[in-house]
């Protein structure tokens, strides 16, 4: 029996929103340097010895290390993904809805940090060998 070819489907996937902490470790480890260890009694991330992230208490907050000023501009572009307890005021640093970011934003923000606590001889060599994320950028000032 022939008929009318059906209607195709574009199998192309929305993008996702939602990570979990062991995603944020596997974008994490593309980076060099990078340790697990606890960090105030949670799961949390260094790069040689610094602090870079931990998952806070609740179990779906990411405490991500960030100067203040994009601090801000993250709050103030995405609220819903970024924001701040009074607790972390005054600290370098910004919250992660987990549930709420997308893997690419939260890679993205990752990178940035990691370029701000990883030391400069560890990203020089991260580039210089052609490392993925941001291939070639530098450390912001800070």
């Amino acid at each position: 029996m022939t008929g009318s070819p059906k209607p195709t489907r574009s199998r192309k996937r929305p993008p996702t929103r939602g990570v979990t902490f062991a995603a944020v470790c596997r974008i994490a480890s593309r980076f060099p340097g990078i340790e697990e260890r606890l960090s105030w009694g949670t799961p949390g991330l260094k790069v040689k010895g610094r602090f870079l992230a931990r998952l806070k208490e609740d179990g779906e907050s990411l405490v991500l290390r960030m100067g203040l000023l994009e601090r801000e501009r993250l709050m103030a572009s995405a609220p819903h993904v970024f924001y701040i307890t009074d607790h972390y005021v005054n600290y370098p640093a910004v919250l992660i809805r987990l549930p709420n970011v997308s893997r690419d934003i939260l890679a993205r923000v990752l990178e940035d940090s990691w370029r701000q606590v990883a030391p400069e001889r560890v990203i020089e060599q991260h580039d210089r060998v052609g490392g993925v994320p941001g291939k070639g950028r530098k450390r912001a000032s800070k």
